[in-house]
């Protein structure tokens, strides 16, 4: 018969997941009343993040950097094409690779957006050295569960 102590592994305090659970959970409902101010969900933002850095890019990139599949990205790309911030356009070549490029009122929104990042830091409250440490060990944490994927 097992002991107690042969489940402390299975305690929620023994657990990287769950803060990492609960603070990504945290930090989505710290950006709702930034995003609600741009009529845009947390989804939508970091899609309009990734194309105020690249002005073009296809779905596909897009789903790679942000670790979406196409299932979750399409209506929310759909969204955005009305809200006026991307235009999406298929490719003559092959239609299988859609387009997504930054309109003007893509780019006046990230105006609006330029001092969010600054005021969620203020709310985690972590040093910079605190902060880089963070989103070192998250990627490399990602990087290693991505790459043990592909080996099963």
């Amino acid at each position: 018969m097992a002991k107690q102590c042969d489940y402390d592994i299975l305690k929620l305090d023994h657990q990287v997941c769950f803060p990492l659970y609960a603070c990504s959970k945290e930090i989505v409902r710290q950006y709702s009343p930034f995003l609600k101010e741009l009529d845009l969900t947390y989804t939508q933002y970091i899609v309009m993040m990734v194309l105020w850095e690249k002005e073009e890019t296809s779905s596909r990139v897009l789903a790679e950097c942000l670790h979406l599949d196409y299932g979750t990205l399409t209506p929310v790309l759909k969204r955005l094409e009305q809200s006026g911030y991307l235009k999406r356009t298929r490719s003559e070549e092959d239609e299988r690779i859609l387009t997504l490029t930054l309109t003007q009122e893509g780019e006046e929104l990230r105006k609006k957006a330029v001092n969010i990042p600054s005021a969620i830091a203020k709310i985690v409250g972590l040093s910079q050295e605190e902060f880089t440490q963070l989103y070192q060990l998250a990627y490399k944490a990602l990087s290693n569960m991505e790459s043990y994927g592909t080996k099963t």
